[in-house]
């Protein structure tokens, strides 16, 4: 004899372990938070000294870079990347490339690698 409210909880809890499982890989995301001492530049766009979030717009779309300001979490950059490897001797925990720049213009943010990724996304100019 089956005992069917013993089947319903056991269904329920199941259900809200996938419900909270879901949850927890949803806000893992690919976000990165960033603070520069210094204003850096991205295509077409320069950011003042302060924090931002790099993130990619999602899971179907990583070569699509969202840039936001941290605390008002503004857009203030989206535009298409080139994935590309973290080079060899990088630490895992240096997150972004810069490029040269003359007198007083941002340096360019080369590259973005997220902390810990071995891949990275590299902006095109």
């Amino acid at each position: 004899m089956t005992n069917w409210k013993a089947v319903r909880i056991g269904c329920a809890a199941g259900a809200l372990a996938l419900m909270v499982a879901g949850s927890v890989m949803a806000m893992s995301g690919h976000e990165n938070q960033l603070t520069f001492s210094r204003p850096v530049a991205l295509p077409g766009v320069v950011l003042p000294a302060g924090a931002y979030t790099f993130d990619t717009a999602d899971s179907n779309a990583l070569d699509v870079v969202v840039v936001r300001n941290k605390a008002t979490n503004k857009v203030l950059y989206m535009g298409f990347t080139t994935q590309v490897r973290r080079p060899s001797g990088m630490s895992p925990y240096t997150s972004v490339t810069l490029g040269e720049a003359s007198g007083n213009e941002a340096l360019p943010i080369t590259a973005w690698y997220e902390i810990g990724q071995s891949m990275g996304h590299q902006f095109r100019y």
